[in-house]
C-alpha cells in the first residue's frame, strides 16, 4: 500500500483525523459490546456490515475491530488455570506494534479497500473498482497463514461498482480461513442483497449533544462559540460537525436565515450576493456546502410544521422564521414536496456542471416563491 502521506486519502474527511488515528470511539458502546460478545463466545462471524448515518464513527469502529483482532489471541478455556480472562474492551494501546503498523498502513495482516487514486486525472475515482477488489487475491496469498488473523476493511462498501461488489461477494461466499471482513455502509439498501445476507450487522447510532462535543474534543477540534448551533446542525454526526467547521457551514446557515427572514418578499440583491459569493470563483468550493445548508434549512423547516421549531436554534431568529413559514402540518407537506424537487434539481445541476451561482440563485428564489404558497396560522 502507498504511504498515507503520498496521496490524498479517499476515506479521510478534510480537517478531521483519519479513522485509524482514533484510539477511542465515543457513543457506540452497544455495537462494540455485540462484537466482543461474539468474539468471547467463539461465535465470531467472518463478515460484519457496519451501518448507520454518515459521520457517527462507523469507520473508526471498523479500524478498532480490525486492530483488536490482529492484536488479540482467541480466548481458550476462560479464566481458569492461568488462562487470561476474556477481553472486556476493544482498546489497544497506541504503543502496541499492531496499532503502530496500522497507523502507517504497513500491517501485513490488514487490507484496506477504498476508492483508488487516478494518477492521470489527479483525483480519486468515483467508485471502488474491480481492479482494486482483485488485489485481495494477492493479499491472501501473501499474508500470514501461521495461525494469525487477517482483516479486510471496505470503506465504503456503497462505493463498489457492480464488478467489485461481485468480486467481494465471492469472497463472502468462500471466506479464507482466519479472516474477518468489515464493510462500512452508509446506505446498506444499495448493496447486493446477497452481500447483506452474508454479513452480521453492527449498527452505529447518532450521538447525543454531550457525546458529540466529547468526540470533537477527543479529535482535537476546538469548539466554536456557537457550539449549540454546531450541535443542532450536525445532528449527532461528528463528520457533519467537521464539515460545518471546515467549510464555513455555520456562517452560511446564518446567511440563509437572514435571507429568508422577509420571504416571500425576499431582498433580491441579497439573494444575488449570496449566490455569487457561494458559487462564483471567489467562493470556489463553497457551493456544495451552500446546497447542503439549504437542504438542512428545508429539512428543519418541514419538521417545524409537525413537531414545532427545533431546539436549540441554529441561528438567531431561526425558530420564529420557521414557525412563520411552516405553521402547520399542511405547510410541512408543502415544504417537504418542494424540498424533494429542489434537491433532485440541484443534484442533477451539479452533476452536469451547471453554473453553481445561477443554480443557487434559482433555488433560493424558488424557496421564496414557495413561501408565498403557505397558508398562515390562524390569528
Amino acid at each position: 500500500m502507498s504511504h498515507p502521506d503520498a496521496i490524498p486519502e479517499a476515506d479521510r474527511l478534510e480537517g478531521a483525523p483519519h479513522p485509524r488515528e482514533s484510539a477511542k470511539l465515543i457513543g457506540q458502546e452497544a455495537a462494540e459490546a455485540g462484537f466482543l460478545d461474539a468474539f468471547n463466545s467463539g461465535r465470531l462471524h467472518h463478515a460484519w456490515l457496519i451501518t448507520g448515518p454518515k459521520g457517527v464513527g462507523k469507520a473508526t469502529l471498523a479500524w478498532r475491530l480490525a486492530r483488536f483482532l490482529l492484536a488479540t489471541s482467541p480466548v481458550e478455556g476462560g479464566g481458569l488455570f492461568g488462562a487470561p480472562p476474556p477481553p472486556a474492551t476493544l482498546d489497544i494501546s497506541p504503543e502496541h506494534p499492531v496499532f503502530r503498523r496500522t497507523m502507517a498502513l504497513s500491517e501485513p495482516g490488514l487490507f484496506l479497500l477504498r476508492r483508488p487514486w487516478d494518477e492521470k486525472a489527479k483525483r480519486h475515482k468515483k467508485e471502488i473498482t474491480v481492479d482494486e477488489a482483485r488485489k485481495l487475491k494477492g493479499f491472501f496469498s501473501m499474508s500470514a497463514t501461521d495461525g494469525g488473523h487477517r482483516a479486510v476493511i471496505i470503506d465504503s462498501a456503497d462505493e463498489m461498482n457492480p464488478s467489485a461488489a461481485n468480486a467481494v461477494l465471492k469472497l463472502l461466499e468462500e471466506p479464507p480461513a482466519r479472516t474477518t471482513l468489515f464493510l462500512v455502509s452508509h446506505q446498506p439498501s444499495r448493496l447486493l442483497p446477497t452481500i447483506r445476507s452474508r454479513c452480521r450487522t453492527l449498527r452505529c447510532r447518532t450521538l447525543a449533544p454531550p457525546e458529540l462535543q466529547q468526540a470533537l474534543e477527543a479529535a482535537g477540534t476546538e469548539m466554536p462559540e456557537s457550539a449549540d448551533a454546531l450541535t443542532a446542525l450536525a445532528d449527532g454526526s461528528v463528520g457533519a460537525a467537521h464539515s460545518l467547521l471546515n467549510n464555513d457551514g455555520l456562517a452560511l446557515y446564518t446567511a440563509l436565515v437572514r435571507l429568508f427572514e422577509t420571504a416571500p418578499i425576499m431582498d433580491r440583491e441579497m439573494a444575488l450576493a449570496f449566490a455569487e459569493k457561494c458559487g462564483g470563483r471567489a467562493g470556489a468550493g463553497t457551493a456544495e456546502q451552500a446546497f447542503g445548508m439549504i437542504d438542512l434549512f428545508l429539512t428543519r423547516l418541514a419538521r417545524t410544521g409537525a413537531l414545532g421549531p427545533p431546539k436549540p436554534e441554529a441561528a438567531r431568529g431561526e425558530a420564529a422564521l420557521l414557525s412563520r413559514l411552516c405553521p402547520n402540518v399542511g405547510a410541512a407537506r408543502h415544504w417537504a414536496t418542494l424540498h424533494q424537487s429542489l434537491g433532485e434539481r440541484s443534484r442533477h445541476g451539479l452533476a452536469v456542471n451547471l453554473d453553481p451561482s445561477a443554480l443557487l440563485l434559482d433555488t433560493v428564489l424558488k424557496i421564496n416563491a414557495g413561501a408565498g404558497g403557505v397558508v398562515p396560522a390562524p390569528a
